[in-house]
């Protein structure tokens, strides 16, 4: 069955190292690193990881003299090691000294990430934003002019305060604030374009801690301009509820065609990797529809027949198989990140199922006889039996990869 395409808003396309955003190339996913920049090693084996796991941009945080001069050791040693995906420094406060102090850093980084609310205070805030785009003319970087609610810049907002007490019918505060967020993109945007940087270089976030906050922001700023947008939930949460906010945001805007790159802001558990972040933006993007990253497995919930976990313990393992192998695979089978694996509890719905995808199974349910039927391609080839149904499965699997794709 297939899926219904969602048209996309029309954007202009920036070109990230040798990732496009925009001008309808497909959604991108990013991650940033939570090492000290400063430590090489670190960072380098962070960014590996998070390039490894999907994440197509890496953001890094570019914030002391130290952290500066490690981006082009980072940068060389990525490329040692065979890893070209493009690195985002992450500026605030500071980046205009940064950049002047460091040639080689403002190089090395594919785009430079500027918040307005942070470039400077007051009479500073317009010479030291005007120097960072002059930074990315120089060396032919695109920006991402990220504002963040949190971090607001305080003159777009009072002005727009002033006016709204000067309205006959002065609006709702929470309004004023959502407007100062799009005004402080928009003006910076148009700011960068005066000082010499190309629409086709700009990439715009405005970035919100509330769900509805966030769509009615972008909704409104898909509106008034074609800028690439970049979308996030700043500050989602930990665990589910990290997951579940993001999603609900990012869904709603996604269905409308808005976005061209998102990341998904996750606060890692304790001891969780770093890499879940992409996971979920993969997993969003592709239960939807809009990309497809790893083979796809169907499975059911379980219910009173399947009292064994036999099948949610398969189901985890096929799972944790398939993205284990898709580092290999995507080169040498091409398409296969479109192969749907079905691992079903029972005889319910089980064989229907597995009949609807590319390789099925059908475990057995509670009192049923202990054999799972396998099918390929709506037909069944094979019933498996015994203590090894899981190691035969994925061998079937395996199979199935060589000889249908590259």
């Amino acid at each position: 069955m297939s899926t219904p395409a969602i048209p996309r808003r029309p954007s202009l396309g920036v070109q990230v190292g040798h990732v496009q955003i925009g001008g309808g190339a497909p959604i991108v996913v990013q991650s940033m690193t939570n090492t000290p920049t400063e430590d090489v090693a670190a960072t380098v084996e962070q960014v590996i990881e998070l390039a490894r796991a999907g994440s197509e941009i890496v953001r890094i945080t570019v914030n002391t003299e130290e952290a500066a001069a490690a981006v082009p050791k980072i940068r060389e040693e990525l490329d040692r090691r065979g890893c070209d995906v493009p690195l985002v420094g992450d500026f605030h406060f500071n980046g205009h000294k940064l950049l002047a102090h460091h040639p080689a850093c403002a190089e090395a980084l594919a785009k430079y990430r500027i918040n307005p609310g942070n470039v400077g205070r007051g009479s500073k805030r317009d010479v030291q934003f005007a120097q960072m785009i002059e930074f990315a003319c120089r060396y032919r970087k695109p920006v991402r002019i990220g504002v963040n609610w949190g971090s607001l810049d305080q003159s777009v907002l009072a002005r727009l305060l002033d006016e709204n007490a000067k309205r006959p019918t002065p609006r709702d505060l929470d309004k004023v604030m959502r407007e100062a967020v799009i005004t402080s993109a928009l003006e910076s945007a148009a700011r960068a374009e005066e000082l010499g940087l190309p629409a086709n270089s700009i990439v715009i976030s405005c970035k919100m801690s509330g769900v509805q906050e966030l769509i009615a922001v972008y909704q409104e700023l898909a509106k008034r301009c074609r800028y690439a947008l970049h979308l996030g939930l700043t500050e989602a949460g930990i665990g589910t509820k990290g997951i579940v906010a993001s999603t609900a945001a990012l869904a709603v805007l996604l269905q409308q065609g808005i976005g061209d790159t998102i990341r998904i802001s996750l606060t890692p558990e304790p001891g969780t990797s770093r890499t879940r972040e992409v996971v979920v933006a993969q997993e969003i993007l592709q239960t939807m529809g809009l990309r497809s990253f790893v083979p796809m497995v169907i499975s059911c919930p379980g219910c009173g027949r399947t009292t064994s976990d036999y099948f949610q313990r398969l189901a985890q393992q096929i799972q944790d198989f398939l993205r284990a192998k898709m580092p290999e695979w995507k080169s040498r089978y091409p398409g296969v990140e479109n192969l749907k694996v079905a691992v079903m509890g029972c005889v319910v719905n089980g064989p229907g199922e597995s009949k609807n995808a590319n390789l099925g199974i059908s475990l057995p349910g509670t009192g049923e006889v202990p054999v799972a039927p396998v099918y390929e391609d709506g037909e069944k080839t094979v019933t498996l039996k015994g203590d090894r149904i899981a190691e035969e499965f994925q061998a079937i699997v395996e199979r199935y990869v060589a000889t249908h794709y590259g």
